[in-house]
């Protein structure tokens, strides 16, 4: 710095820095700050080879890195400092700023961010400068520079001060901002956890985002007697989400009656729902009460509900309204309390098109819909299912499997299983059995999981077939979020109402499932 200069002169340092304050005080006053450009700024002034910002969580008592100049992005992210340790751990700690003119000279140095202690030959220093805010250290300003000899580093270490105070309110706003989200963070996954833990924890498991959401759903409205919809491909658990439904509500201590209405015949699946007199049909000897009356109370599970035939749909209609019912050979009205949960694979909509579902009973059913995704849909959750699978036919078949390996995990997550969760099991069983040695292999899983033409996993090229998974997953994502509404996902996506038709029919989704 010169002893004497001319205001106004170019070469005058007091007025370079006041037009550097200028400028920082314009960028520090803008609704979106960006603490990256106000260091670069800095930076240039005082020709540093890096400036460090660091922020202090008061939760966590962690030190993060907020903006830097001069450093690998990638290897800042990595860096956590901690208070005491280190120099700007020290600053941290005791509030006051400290000076090295030379970093290869020092061991309190620990150098992070692999800075070089040496540029062209050169020496280089460091000063670390506390940031405060109402006699609070909430983070750090620090600058490393070519060390030139110099007698005094008194005014880089000044005008650090000062930008360290004009930053000191941005800094405690990032400061409240990052310590709320970590806040909220740790609270949501406390909140995730307690409600997996009340919704079945030893039979549904899943930690994915997508049954997240499911689980998110069941809470809502398991304690209301709303009727729910369950969708889904077969094998996804659809029964044990109707038990979560039930189990959870304020009838689980009532009756809870499940009917396969795939399994019933025709000429029976009356007399089997509503009951019927003695004498109203051949081989009706005695009066006989229907599901629905056994259910009183309770609830009421009826699975493969696409399957039911047309003419036992329009009583259906009655009971879902009245909630009351006839048995067959009966004029008698008989009043149900029952709350009605229904499940289907089947595309009720394409039903109702071909006039093989009645639409008035799809509007009474589908007052609550829920969807199961399916495994394909929710890949992450395989470990946590097959630890869950192993333990289950460790106790079945007195075995002692204790791991199982990475390849064979890896087989498992990029198998595109159709049958879901329920082939998963099956397949986890049979190499239960196989294993000799207490591990699980690829070579106990079946031969269809390992290879590449039995798996689809080459259809058209690896990269391909990549690339599909991701956009699929992208979309699917997108009509989740605009509750399955595809005009709002194109807008989301950039892309026309055209386009995202066509990708929804080559990767067969139904926006219509994503509804809520």
């Amino acid at each position: 710095m010169e002893d004497f200069c001319r205001f106004n002169d170019p070469s005058c340092y007091g007025a370079k820095e006041l037009e550097v304050l200028l400028q920082l005080s314009s960028l520090l006053s803008n609704k979106e700050i960006n603490l990256d450009e106000v260091i670069s700024l800095l930076a240039g002034h005082l020709k540093a080879e890096r400036i460090l910002l660091t922020v202090l969580n008061r939760e966590t008592s962690a030190i993060a890195i907020e903006a830097t100049f001069g450093f690998n992005e990638t290897e800042s992210k990595q860096v956590a400092y901690k208070i005491g340790k280190g120099i700007i751990g020290r600053v941290i700690e005791n509030g006051e700023t400290i000076l090295l003119p030379k970093i290869a000279d020092s061991k309190e140095f620990l150098n992070l961010t692999k800075a070089p202690t040496q540029i062209n030959g050169s020496d280089v220093s460091f000063i670390c400068t506390p940031i405060r805010y109402k006699d609070e250290t909430i983070g750090t300003l620090s600058l490393h520079k070519v060390y030139y000899k110099v007698k005094s580093f008194d005014y880089d270490i000044r005008l650090l001060k000062i930008v360290g105070s004009m930053i000191g309110r941005t800094m405690r706003r990032r400061q409240e901002y990052a310590e709320e989200m970590e806040m909220l963070r740790a609270e949501n996954q406390s909140l995730r956890g307690e409600l997996h833990s009340r919704i079945l924890p030893e039979k549904i498991k899943g930690n994915s985002s997508k049954m997240n959401e499911v689980f998110r759903l069941i809470e809502s409205v398991a304690a209301t007697d709303a009727t729910v919809l369950i969708r889904g491909e077969s094998g996804v658990g659809k029964e044990l989400i109707a038990d979560a439904l039930h189990f959870n509500s304020n009838r689980k201590t009532k009756p809870f009656i499940k009917v396969n209405c795939a399994a019933l015949p025709e000429s029976l699946i009356e007399s089997e729902l509503f009951g019927h007199e003695k004498g109203s049909f051949t081989g009706a000897s005695n009066t006989r009460i229907g599901r629905f009356e056994a259910a009183n109370g309770g609830t009421i599970f009826l699975d493969e509900f696409g399957d039911i035939p047309a003419s036992t749909q329009v009583k259906l209609l009655r009971v879902l309204q009245e909630r009351e019912i006839e048995r067959i050979g009966s004029t008698k009205p008989i009043k149900v309390d029952v709350r009605i949960i229904c499940a289907t694979n089947r595309n009720l909509e394409d039903l109702i098109t071909n006039d093989k579902f009645r639409e008035d009973l799809y509007y009474r059913i589908n007052v609550f819909p829920i969807y199961i995704p399916a495994l394909r849909e929710r890949i992450n959750d395989i470990p946590i299912l097959t630890d869950f699978f192993i333990e289950k036919f460790n106790k079945r078949h007195g075995k002692n499997i204790k791991r199982i390996t990475s390849s064979a995990i890896d087989t498992l997550m990029v198998y595109h299983w159709p049958g879901n969760i329920r082939e998963l099991e099956n397949c986890i069983e049979r190499a239960c059995i196989l294993s000799n040695d207490n591990v699980l292999r690829t070579n106990n899983l079946p031969a269809s999981l390992q290879t590449a033409e039995s798996t689809k996993t080459m259809q058209s090229g690896t990269l391909d077939i990549i690339i599909g998974k991701m956009e699929k997953q992208i979309i699917i994502d997108a009509l989740t979020a605009t509750k399955g509404n595809s005009a709002k996902a194109a807008e989301q996506l950039g892309i026309t109402e055209r386009m995202m038709g066509i990708r929804t029919k080559k990767y067969d989704i139904e926006p219509k499932r994503y509804k809520v």
